[in-house]
């Protein structure tokens, strides 16, 4: 009687496993695996941050963000301690964690060296826009005016990072955009007060700049980026809630 065909795989020439057909000679196809939960979680926490939803100096209660994200509270805790680790969360010693509270110092220098950056990446990415990459600038742009019409805080964030990500990808520059991606999440978080009272000035600046960068004036570029990041910090530390010496 025959037998019934083997499942596994055949054995090779050096008694290894291989699978049948042409698998061992072409390249592997990986399943792709969700994230780990704790990945996440720490996403989540950290968004609800930079979102101002968890308010700097507030403190964070392992079992309410477990149940606001539907979670135990393993995952809450390790994504706590890596966000401790970032700066993001302050662990006090018998009082639990608590989002961190920036100093106006430590804002003003992320916030400096984030203009030093944007300016080099508006002068090249003026060299290199076509006119496929400006009208994508004026879509990006169009979403800035929308939000700031709807009075929409979270979209005015969100289209703020968007043009000036599109800008640091025109500069061509890897290791500028490298750089520019490390402080854009706290950017981001310090932008979020000040989004709507910047509001029409940031926006017509934004024009402005994209003007320059339509013309391909990377001289222009550079100066108004650098005027305009330099707005935005000051609006920082004019900001309502900003502490007065």
């Amino acid at each position: 009687m025959s037998q019934p065909a083997s499942p596994l795989p055949d054995r090779g020439p050096s008694g290894r496993r291989t699978a049948k057909g042409s698998l061992g000679s072409t390249a592997a196809k990986r399943v792709e695996r969700p994230a780990p939960l704790r990945q996440v979680v720490y996403e989540a926490i950290a968004e609800l941050i930079i979102n101002r939803t968890l308010e700097p100096g507030q403190h964070l209660v392992e079992a309410d963000l477990a149940e606001y994200l539907g979670v135990s509270r393993q995952p809450v805790r390790e994504a706590l301690q890596r966000l401790q680790s970032e700066g993001w969360v302050d662990l006090r010693p018998a009082q639990g964690a608590f989002v961190h509270l920036p100093t106006d110092e430590e804002a003003d220098q992320l916030l400096s060296v984030r203009s030093v950056l944007e300016t080099h990446s508006a002068k090249l990415a003026a060299e290199r826009a076509t006119a496929a990459d400006v009208s994508r600038l004026r879509e990006l742009q169009e979403a800035g005016l929308d939000a700031l019409a709807a009075d929409d805080t979270e979209g005015l964030v969100a289209a703020n990072a968007a043009l000036h990500a599109f800008i640091t990808e025109l500069s061509g520059n890897k290791v500028l955009a490298e750089l520019i991606g490390l402080v854009d999440r706290r950017v981001r978080w310090y932008y979020t007060p000040i989004a709507r009272p910047r509001g029409r000035d940031a926006w017509t600046e934004h024009e402005e700049l994209i003007q320059a960068i339509a013309g391909q004036d990377a001289g222009a570029a550079e100066t108004i980026m650098a005027k305009h990041t330099e707005r935005t910090r000051q609006a920082y530390h004019e900001r309502p809630e900003a502490p007065r010496s």
